[in-house]
């Protein structure tokens, strides 16, 4: 326990260090907390080393809980709303853009379903499509083909 409060600024460096390296590496910065705790490691440490606070056991307690309060507070909201942006772009790509026939009507029910690629998939059409009639892939979901009527 002496060789700890002897070193205690380099343990908490590698402490916050290793913190920081496990969110990352395992949660992908997923885990507020971890960082906010790994942060406020790191500062402490650095400010024991260069004798802006004392290197003793309560010092590192206290400053640990209030720098990881402040530094959750602070952050929480902006980190949440960069974490939860969604991507509103459409991405073009070619699975599925030969167009085909279909074999029964087609609506928003999904109840007429399509064999692409070793798959049955739900066809699904904002506008009502007549069965036989060409169409054209216009939105891929799980499961589903969203087609629209292909002008000939």
């Amino acid at each position: 326990m002496s060789w700890l409060v002897e070193n205690l600024p380099d343990v908490l460096i590698a402490v916050g260090i290793a913190a920081l390296i496990a969110d990352m590496a395992l949660f992908g910065f997923g885990t507020f907390i971890l960082m906010f705790l790994g942060i406020s490691l790191l500062v402490s440490g650095l400010a024991m080393l260069f004798g802006l606070l004392p290197s003793t056991m309560d010092a590192a307690l206290w400053s640990n809980a209030i720098l990881t309060s402040i530094l959750a507070v602070v952050l929480w909201k902006p980190l949440h709303r960069i974490q939860n942006k969604n991507g509103s772009k459409k991405i073009n790509n070619d699975f599925a853009s030969d167009p085909f026939v279909v074999q029964g009507d087609v609506d928003m029910q999904g109840l007429t379903e399509h064999m692409y690629s070793g798959v049955r998939w739900k066809l699904k059409s904002q506008q009502p499509i007549n069965k036989g009639t060409l169409v054209q892939v216009v939105k891929v979901d799980v499961g589903v083909l969203w087609v629209e009527a292909k002008e000939q």
